[in-house]
């Protein structure tokens, strides 16, 4: 399968959270080229930021956030640019009330005719009815 991989996804490979194990086992197949996995490049920025939250709310020790983004990026999707995105992505945000960072995904996936795999349930709630190729991580087998 070729997915559009959510960074809160990748997140669930370093951080002790709920469906880490499903995380981890979409990474592991597409390490095993069972599957592709593409993201805008703000994934990069957007799992770094969520690490030093996980340091500030003592979810990992102080300075441990950029080890652990380093074992993201060695197994992140392939990033390709956000620019190109950002209009049809503000547009969506737009109308369905959503944050245009979760949007430049689902405007990923939408140009490139894939599912978008997030660990987002608000985001699959909201979008969900007019965008039905977005799917949450939970649900895979």
């Amino acid at each position: 399968m070729k997915y559009v991989l959510d960074s809160a996804v990748a997140l669930k490979w370093v951080l002790p959270e709920i469906h880490a194990a499903k995380a981890k086992q979409l990474r592991d197949d597409a390490a095993n080229q069972v599957h592709e996995l593409i993201a805008p490049d703000v994934f990069a920025v957007e799992a770094a930021h969520a690490l030093v939250r996980a340091e500030r709310k003592k979810i990992i020790p102080v300075g441990q956030a950029a080890a652990l983004l380093v074992d993201v990026m060695n197994s992140a999707p392939r990033l390709t640019t956000f620019l190109p995105l950002l209009s049809r992505a503000t547009d969506i945000a737009s109308r369905m009330h959503c944050g245009v960072y979760d949007c430049l995904y689902v405007a990923l996936a939408e140009k490139e005719n894939r599912e978008l795999v997030t660990a987002d349930a608000k985001l699959v709630k909201n979008i969900k009815k007019s965008f039905s190729f977005v799917r949450e991580l939970a649900s895979l087998p």
